[in-house]
């Protein structure tokens, strides 16, 4: 295993263990373009700004060859403080770490408040049946984190609207300008919650947004007064955004962002601010000549912004991005 690391990827420290893909030290590399991580697989990007440090969080597609299915038992963490250099750290969070979960360690992010971090994921409930989102908390962006709660945060017999068992996957969230939080999810409808201020609870109840040709995925962010609600569109994914002046809408539908990611069926973003660029983070199957849907890799490329706030199209490169000078805040 060590050997098929080093190849791939010029790695300055690397210990690891077989079970669950943990590793025993952090991994230090140097991206070189998209993908920008390829000793591993990685999937369902968040990223978040904090103290100068960009913290990337990604599902872990761990399926055998020739298995076509979703095969994730954790979740990973990089940071960087340049978006060129980075490092993988100890693996913070697992399934395993959710004693109400079964399996499928789907796609999360996490958020800081008031210096605790909290993560979000989507897993499969042991005893009610479905997917459900969890919440785990930690002192450190890195971690370690734990279960905030003991039990899942969001259920499928709490929601209605869809019948099918994976309604309550791909949480994002979003601290607005007033301190109020907000969590939104879902497949096959766009459902969202305000959260009390410990995070760990909702505040009100769940509604939801009807969007055009919505799959999955939802990713919230504010820039210049505009809200953004970007989503995964129809199958296989593209991403497209909606935009409002507020956060519970109206939503005013805008276009595609994103066209469908080479060799993946699915399409997962996160967009980001940092040391005045914005970036748009999502994955691909560029590692895999097959089954590139259940072995994906997250790439990094450029998001621009047009005057009356509407985004232009992602342009997906195998360059990537550049790194940000240390100096520019």
């Amino acid at each position: 295993m060590l050997f098929k690391i080093l190849r791939y990827c010029s790695v300055a420290l690397v210990s690891c263990s077989l079970a669950y893909g943990h590793a025993s030290r952090d991994t230090v590399f140097k991206s070189n373009g998209n993908p920008i991580i390829t000793y591993k697989y990685t999937a369902d990007p968040a990223a978040m700004v904090y103290k100068g440090q960009v913290y990337l969080y990604t599902g872990h597609d761990e399926a055998p060859k020739n298995v076509n299915r979703y095969v994730m038992h954790n979740w990973t963490c990089f940071s960087s403080p340049d978006m060129v250099n980075w490092t993988e750290h100890n693996i913070p969070l697992n399934i395993k770490d959710f004693a109400w979960a079964k399996d499928d360690a789907w796609a999360s992010q996490v958020i800081e408040r008031n210096g605790k971090f909290y993560w979000y994921v989507a897993v499969e409930h042991t005893t009610i049946p479905g997917k459900a989102i969890g919440v785990a908390v930690s002192d450190s962006p890195t971690g370690p984190f734990k279960d905030a709660r003991g039990s899942a945060l969001i259920t499928n017999d709490m929601t209605t609207e869809k019948k099918h068992r994976w309604d309550n996957i791909d949480p994002t969230v979003m601290i607005d300008d007033d301190g109020q939080a907000y969590l939104f999810w879902g497949n096959g409808i766009c459902y969202y919650a305000r959260l009390k201020s410990n995070m760990i609870e909702l505040d009100g109840p769940i509604k939801s947004i009807v969007l055009p040709k919505y799959t999955e995925a939802p990713w919230i962010h504010k820039h210049n007064g505009w809200y953004y609600l970007s989503y995964a569109y129809e199958f296989p994914e593209k991403i497209a955004y909606a935009m409002s002046r507020n956060i519970n809408g109206p939503w005013v539908y805008k276009g595609i962002i994103n066209e469908i990611a080479g060799n993946s069926n699915t399409n997962h973003q996160a967009i980001i601010d940092f040391k005045g660029k914005t970036y748009f983070i999502y994955h691909n199957g560029a590692l895999v000549p097959d089954a590139g849907s259940f072995h994906r890799s997250v790439c990094i490329d450029y998001l621009y912004y047009n005057k009356d706030g509407t985004i232009k199209r992602v342009i997906m490169t195998s360059e990537g991005v550049e790194g940000t000078k240390n100096n520019v805040k």
